[in-house]
């Protein structure tokens, strides 16, 4: 028997997944993809019952070669419905990276990855790499390092 408070059709929302990656002098890992003018944080959309953190996992290693394990949340990003489903987008903390990491950043060929490249850059200038959207995504996301939130799964800490 269906719950009566439980809607016939439930509503549908994208969750996008990001990483924030810092190198050591604290510029921000971005990628260029060809189908949007600017830069984004490295990430992508989660599947059905995938647990956010690793689709940003995931996303990030698809994207860049770079292994991360994020379970710290910086921020959550709400994007109404326009000719997409609406959508929560969450930024994960991914750290730093080490000079070897950033000699491991490996980008796919464009025809797989729809990535044009991947580069580390300073903060003061992602205004001119970036929307007025994602730009401001991302200093929220950087405001908060230090103060990050916990995930949790079921109400316990995510793995």
């Amino acid at each position: 028997m269906r719950d009566p408070r439980s809607p016939a059709e439930p509503p549908v929302c994208r969750l996008g997944c990001l990483v924030l990656l810092r190198d050591l002098s604290g510029h921000v890992l971005l990628v260029d993809p060809d189908h949007l003018d600017g830069h984004l944080l490295p990430g992508g959309a989660a599947e059905r019952d995938e647990p956010p953190q690793l689709a940003a996992a995931r996303h990030l290693h698809a994207q860049t070669g770079l292994h991360r394990r994020p379970n710290q949340l910086l921020a959550v990003d709400f994007t109404p419905a326009d000719r997409h489903a609406e959508r929560l987008t969450l930024v994960f903390d991914g750290g730093m990276a080490t000079d070897r990491d950033a000699r491991r950043l490996t980008v796919p060929p464009r025809d797989r990855s729809g990535l044009h490249g991947a580069r580390f850059a300073d903060p003061a200038h992602l205004s001119t790499l970036m929307s007025p959207a994602q730009n401001a995504r991302v200093q929220q996301a950087l405001a908060t390092l230090g103060r990050a939130l916990p995930l949790l799964a079921h109400g316990q800490r995510a793995a």
